[in-house]
């Protein structure tokens, strides 16, 4: 695995543990400003695809073929969070907690993907992997504290918890490798890999992030919540400037 990618990998799963971190050691009320970093995250993630990863797929592949790509990524991210909420739903039925075991099998199938994703824009030039790795990092710290406090809710002990977020962001790492040897057997799907990166992130920033600002907006701090979707969007295309330029 080139080193890049390995660097990037590593930068992303730490980031991931950072949430577990400071919940454990109850120094940083972060919890109070997540939402700062999930409008942050939205715009990385939005400035990523539109000014990088679709711009460089739809320059190496068919266009059409590009644009469905796109939309499978949309639609199978669709189809896990379905899959996901139909679990929980019939937990609730029975009155009992959302499944531990499904969150932790969830994040690592996106810590899997996030790495394909670092591995495949990497290897297409180190510009584009640095704002994806941008774009993955600056979403994992409030997906991360969301997940943890769901599996402490869910009955695990701290230590526990933090035990298997280390192991699911291991899974990045998995993920990188998968991408390092598919690319390298076939340059044919590169484009395809970049394309399915933009509809993952498009699909996080529009189902996730953004409806998750809405649901919490006040008067007092919805509109300061919005900044950081600007901030993102305007630190990731200058990043993007820069390192092609």
């Amino acid at each position: 695995m080139p080193l890049s990618i390995f660097l990037a990998t590593l930068f992303v799963s730490a980031i991931s543990l950072i949430g577990g971190f400071l919940l454990i050691s109850k120094r940083f009320a972060l919890e109070r400003h997540a939402g700062y970093f999930v409008s942050f995250a939205a715009g990385v993630m939005l400035a990523t695809s539109f000014f990088d990863l679709l711009p460089e797929a739809l320059g190496m592949g068919e266009t059409t073929s590009i644009l469905a790509t796109v939309l499978v990524g949309i639609v199978l991210f669709f189809f896990m969070e379905r899959f996901l909420l139909w679990f929980h739903h019939h937990d609730d039925t029975h009155q009992t907690k959302p499944s531990v075991w499904l969150i932790i099998i969830g994040d690592s199938i996106h810590n899997a993907i996030d790495g394909i994703a670092i591995a495949t824009t990497f290897l297409t030039s180190p510009a584009l992997g640095v704002a994806a790795t941008l774009a993955i990092a600056a979403h994992e710290i409030p997906q991360e504290l969301a997940d943890f406090s769901v599996l402490i809710h869910g009955g695990m002990t701290k230590r526990r918890a933090l035990l298997f977020n280390v192991l699911s962001a291991l899974t990045a790492f998995a993920g990188a490798l998968l991408g390092v040897i598919a690319i390298q057997a076939s340059q044919a799907i590169l484009p395809f890999f970049l394309a399915f990166s933009a509809g993952m992130f498009i699909y996080i920033a529009c189902s996730d992030l953004i409806p998750d600002l809405h649901r919490d907006f006040t008067k007092q701090k919805g509109w300061l919540q919005s900044m950081p979707l600007l901030l993102g969007i305007l630190v990731s295309w200058l990043i993007i400037r820069q390192l092609e330029g």
